[in-house]
C-alpha cells in the first residue's frame, strides 16, 4: 500500500496500489500522512521523493470510496486528503514528485503540494471532479499559483486532460523526459539538492512557502532574519 525507502538523507515514498492505479482510499491516505509526519521529525533528512508503483503515479481518489460518500462521510474523507497534502507541504526539506502514467484529481493535488515535479513523456494530468458531481478542492487551490488563473480554470471546469509537455509549458511541472530517463533525471536533481548546504536548504524551503502565503513585507522581514541566522551558523562551523 505504501513503500518507504531510505538512502542516506533521501527518503523515497511510493504509493503502492498498482492494481488500482494507486488510487487514494482512506487507509492509504492515513498511512501516507503518518509516514510524512514521521519523516518531518528526522533531523538528517535532506530530500523526499514521492512516486507511484506500477503504470501510474496516482489515478486520484478511490472511485468506490468516492462514490459512497454522503453528507456524513464526505468531510472525514476530504480531510484525510488534505492532511496528506499538508504533510507534504510541511516537510522541512525539498520534496520532488516523480510523475508518470496518470496524475489525476487528488493525485494532482499531491503533486502540486510538492516543491518540484518531473514528469515522463506520456503522463496525463487532469482534474475531472466536476464530471463526477463534485468540485476540485483542498490543494487544488495551489493550481492557480502554478499554472495561472485561466489555465487552472480550464483544468477544473472542463475536466479534460493535458499531456506532460503542455503541463510543463503551463508550469504544472518543472521538467519532462523520456520514461526511461525518469530516474536518471531524478537522480540528477537530487544531486543538485544534496550539493546545497543542509541548513540553508531548509531555510530556503521555509522561505519559499512563506513567499506563497504571506504579504511581501512579512516575507522580506523574515528573509532578513534567516539570512542573518545563516551567517551566524556558518561562522560557528
Amino acid at each position: 500500500m505504501l513503500q518507504l525507502e531510505r538512502h542516506g538523507g533521501v527518503a523515497r515514498v511510493f504509493l503502492d496500489r498498482p492494481d488500482k492505479a494507486n488510487a487514494l482510499h482512506s487507509p492509504l491516505l492515513v498511512r501516507l500522512a503518518d509516514a510524512l509526519e514521521r519523516l518531518a521529525r528526522e533531523e538528517d533528512l535532506r530530500a523526499v521523493v514521492l512516486g507511484g508503483r506500477g503504470r501510474s503515479f496516482c489515478g486520484g481518489a478511490d472511485v468506490a470510496e468516492l462514490g459512497s460518500l454522503d453528507g456524513r462521510t464526505a468531510r472525514p474523507f476530504i480531510e484525510r486528503v488534505q492532511r496528506a497534502c499538508a504533510a507534504l507541504r510541511a516537510l522541512p526539506v525539498p520534496v520532488v514528485a516523480r510523475l508518470h502514467g496518470a496524475v489525476i484529481g487528488a493525485g494532482l493535488e499531491l503533486a502540486a503540494a510538492c516543491d518540484l515535479r518531473i514528469a515522463a513523456h506520456g503522463t496525463r494530468f487532469a482534474m475531472p471532479e466536476v464530471r463526477l458531481g463534485i468540485p476540485s478542492v483542498v490543494e487544488a487551490a495551489l493550481l492557480p499559483r502554478l499554472a495561472g488563473a485561466g489555465r487552472s480554470a480550464w483544468l477544473v471546469l472542463t475536466g479534460e486532460p493535458v499531456d506532460a509537455e503542455r503541463a510543463c509549458a503551463w508550469g504544472l511541472v518543472e521538467s519532462t523526459c523520456a520514461p526511461e530517463a525518469l530516474d536518471r533525471e531524478l537522480d540528477r536533481l537530487l544531486a543538485s539538492l544534496l550539493a546545497a548546504d543542509a541548513a540553508a536548504l531548509r531555510m530556503q524551503k521555509a522561505l519559499l512557502q512563506m513567499w506563497q502565503e504571506q504579504p511581501l513585507s512579512a516575507s522580506v522581514a523574515r528573509s532578513i532574519e534567516l539570512f542573518c541566522e545563516a551567517c551566524r551558523l556558518r561562522a560557528l562551523r
